[in-house]
């Protein structure tokens, strides 16, 4: 039987895990989580100054670093061991703060690290995965083109050979890291038809990256819209291991369901604040929670919370045993983002006139959470992806 009046652990009360999902963590992992939750708390403050300005907070990311919070459970000589699951939490816990915030480590590590790390040469992982663990190096990912973003197996960019070189020719659109970073993994159609990653040099000649502007989500992390024109790249800088645009999507599913994950943080703050708010506010003389509709909605909140919560901790056990599919993950991916989405209205319907305020933080989660439900793989997409592994038909290609 659930006692609300207990601690699942030191992180989340027992009225937020219901089900006691995460009560088991501990160890290393609990740390971990412990240490993301500290640097939520040193960030905090400053999340909503930035994401106001649109400006990027690089000193906040880079003390991430220095935590040693970007890593993606990445192998990295003379770094803490961090375990697959103690990176899951520490993407949910990032979230729970600020979701661009965890966008950049997710785009850093995530993405532009665990590139190399699964496709690279040796040499390669030797001279960037400690750096850009580090934010020495900040890396993007550059796949989504303006005209293939759903279907980025279209891609038009093409890489020819030169001799030595490759000669890569494209453009590039809402890449994270693309304008403020020192390396791009550029994907792009090879010679013979086939998809080839290659570590681009943001300063090499050609590489042209502007910051799109006029966002109303993410605004505390910048996307670019990059043009390439005959960018020159050595052969050594060529990532061995990509030959197919499978080797592509092996990166992706992965953060396809951090997405998961982090939209189950963004869902764990905004229905924590709403109750916080609701046992505080007093309407017609009593304090909110009184009121039965108030009740509702918050069991309604704590419903999809939990839901969610089940499908990050069922996924993770298939992702530990390496038995996790990118059918699985579209499946959480499209639940979780719907789900905070949710969660995120309620809160701030329930803030009533005060929940556009930025100090409340539920509007910026509000507004995030609608990149995440778009990003990695829209609604859509990922739901035709499931659809099409129950009728054995596919409806968009």
């Amino acid at each position: 039987m659930v006692n609300t009046s207990d601690q699942t652990n030191d992180l989340l009360s027992a009225k937020t895990d219901y089900y006691q999902v995460f009560a088991d963590v501990d160890g290393d992992d609990l740390k971990w989580w412990k240490a993301a939750r500290e640097y939520g708390e040193w960030i905090r403050p400053h999340i909503n100054e930035a994401w106001e300005k649109a400006e990027y907070n690089i000193p906040a990311v880079e003390e991430a670093a220095r935590r040693g919070l970007v890593r993606d459970a990445i192998d990295i000589e003379g770094e803490r061991p961090m375990s697959i699951r103690a990176n899951r939490l520490i993407e949910l816990e990032l979230a729970r703060c600020d979701a661009s915030t965890g966008t950049a480590v997710i785009v850093q590590a995530g993405l532009a690290m665990q590139s190399i790390n699964l496709c690279g040469s040796e040499e390669q992982k030797q001279k960037y995965l400690g750096p850009m663990s580090r934010m020495e190096i900040r890396g993007a990912f550059a796949l989504t083109e303006p005209n293939h973003g759903s279907d980025s197996i279209g891609l038009e960019t093409t890489a020819t050979r030169d001799g030595e070189d490759w000669v890569i020719n494209g453009e590039k659109k809402w890449i994270g890291h693309g304008s403020v970073g020192h390396i791009a993994i550029v994907w792009a159609r090879m010679d013979d038809g086939e998809v080839g990653g290659f570590i681009v040099d943001q300063d090499a000649d050609g590489y042209v990256a502007e910051t799109i502007q006029g966002k109303a989500s993410l605004r505390g992390i910048p996307q670019a819209h990059i043009k390439l024109n005959d960018v020159r790249v050595p052969d050594s800088q060529r990532l061995p291991g990509a030959r197919t645009f499978r080797d592509t999507a092996v990166v992706l599913g992965g953060t396809r369901l951090g997405v998961a994950w982090s939209a189950l943080g963004i869902a764990i703050d905004c229905y924590e604040k709403a109750l916080a708010y609701a046992s505080e506010r007093v309407q017609f003389g009593r304090p909110l929670i009184k009121n039965q509709i108030i009740q509702q909605r918050l069991s309604d909140m704590l419903m999809d919370v939990t839901a969610m919560a089940l499908y990050c901790r069922r996924l993770l056990e298939l992702e530990e045993s390496g038995e996790l599919t990118e059918k699985q993950a579209a499946l959480a991916k499209v639940h979780n983002t719907r789900a905070a989405r949710r969660v995120a209205a309620n809160a701030r319907d329930m803030f009533g006139g005060i929940g556009i305020l930025l100090e409340n933080d539920v509007i910026r989660h509000m507004l995030d959470i609608e990149s995440l439900h778009t990003y990695e793989g829209t609604d859509t997409i990922q739901s035709l992806i499931v659809g099409k592994t129950i009728t054995g038909v596919s409806a968009y290609r």
